[in-house]
């Protein structure tokens, strides 16, 4: 299950029988479990699990909830650096339920989007979490834009996106009164809801499973557990250690990491490849003026540029009533820094000499150029919004969108050779912020 940690497990752990070979036998559940949802850390210097899961946000507890369902026998905990829960990505983004058009045929990604739209509106049902199922228009305004628009749909309908069509201008002014446009996928079953809700909702079903959650443990090492004179059963068993930073541990026999922004900083310290390096960008939304919402009833994006993987600025509805106008894509100084000012010389320094990002440069540099006049005037941006709805202007928009008292949202970019395409425009950020590093 965790290739990753496999030189850990060892001769003994495949005497074991693997993961997906077979669970272990039947531990009882561990001690002093469950605990209060997102309270503060209990000493974990004797805790030992089955399987831990690190990290914290919807990716970690949707892991761990299917494998306590699936397992409930075996003693599994969750491990979040912070006091609470689902606060970094699964807190900071844009709330949109996607049906699943945008991805290749018979990719994973495709399967698993079309199958998880359908199963998080079940879920949210069945556990009263407010969504609402307001639908997606994705609007060519130019000639050149149809054949990707007819492009994507025929992909939308081989990955089975449910009620597709493609609409003409009147019907376009139908779903969206204010929306200009030549053409337009309707896509009705993308929605909004509020995804901290749906992971605090699965941390509960995990807890009441019998689930253990760790809050305020950082992990800070992880390392094959050194034998004891004892050779105690529990020696043997609990072959994995994992140490935070207050010089807690942990031991285990299985680990499954879903640590988001420090995913490849995880990676290294279980002895494996930190690649591909993952390049934190903040994403920036405007807000429009709430006496101005009535201009936009549902998500409104444009045909997207298949070069990049990159949807573009589009509208979109909030469960609060608000609209997001966004994003663009800004260089974070910081892997968790939300706002501009955020800054982190470990992490700046891992961007510039590990990530390929000035590989990314050479290759987009016109592109951008064109971005970055985007991000640092308004103006610009706002006349790229009139393209879909002309009644907009620069008087309608806020220029920072406040999220659970932060200013701006942030989304991981893995950067490989095969995934550097579109940001060429953050590397002169960091000479616009007056940064004294330099490129070689």
């Amino acid at each position: 299950m965790v290739p990753a940690l496999r030189y850990l497990v060892g001769a003994r752990g495949r005497a074991r029988g693997g993961l997906f070979g077979g669970f272990p036998g039947a531990c009882g559940p561990a001690s002093g479990r469950p605990r209060p949802l997102c309270g503060g850390g209990r000493s974990a210097s004797t805790s030992s699990f089955d399987i831990v899961i690190v990290g914290g946000g919807i990716v970690g507890l949707a892991s761990a909830r299917a494998l306590i369902l699936r397992h409930p026998s075996l003693s599994i905990g969750v491990l979040e650096k912070e006091k609470d829960l689902a606060v970094h990505q699964t807190g900071h983004n844009s709330g949109v339920i996607h049906s699943g058009i945008y991805y290749k045929p018979e990719s994973l990604k495709a399967k698993l989007c079309v199958q998880g739209a359908a199963l998080l509106y079940e879920y949210c049902q069945q556990k009263g979490i407010s969504y609402k199922q307001c639908g997606k228009l994705i609007v060519a305004v130019e000639q050149e834009e149809i054949p990707r628009l007819k492009a994507l749909y025929e992909r939308g309908l081989q990955n089975g996106v449910q009620g597709l069509r493609l609409i003409q201008q009147e019907d376009i002014r139908k779903k969206e009164p204010y929306c200009r446009g030549l053409m337009a996928i309707d896509c009705p079953h993308t929605g909004i809801v509020d995804y901290r809700q749906v992971a605090l909702s699965f941390a509960q079903d995990f807890q009441e499973a019998g689930g253990s959650v760790l809050t305020n443990f950082e992990v800070k090492n992880i390392e094959m557990a050194k034998e004891g004179a004892s050779g105690s059963i529990d020696e043997m068993k609990y072959l994995i250690v994992i140490k935070n930073t207050k010089g807690e541990e942990i031991r285990c026999q299985y680990v499954v990491t879903c640590a988001g922004l420090y995913s490849d900083r995880i990676s290294e310290l279980s002895g494996c490849t930190s690649d591909p390096r993952i390049v934190p960008f903040r994403g920036d939304y405007l807000l429009l003026k709430p006496e101005k919402c009535y201009l936009v009833k549902g998500n409104i994006y444009p045909v997207p540029d298949s070069r990049f993987p990159f949807l573009g600025v589009h509208f979109t509805p909030r469960m609060d009533g608000s609209i997001w106008l966004g994003p663009n894509a800004v260089l974070a100084f910081k892997r968790e820094g939300y706002r501009p000012f955020d800054f982190s010389a470990t992490d700046v320094m891992d961007i510039i000499v590990n990530s390929g990002l000035i590989k990314l440069a050479y290759q987009n540099f016109s592109y951008g150029v064109t971005e970055m006049y985007k991000a640092c005037f308004l103006g610009a941006t706002v006349k790229y919004l009139q393209k879909f709805i002309p009644e907009i202007t620069i008087s309608d928009i806020l220029r920072q969108v406040a999220v659970r008292g932060l200013s701006l949202w942030q989304q991981p970019i893995k950067v490989s050779d095969n995934n550097i395409d579109y940001f060429l425009w953050h590397c002169f950020t960091l000479l616009l912020t007056g940064s004294t590093c330099s490129f070689k």
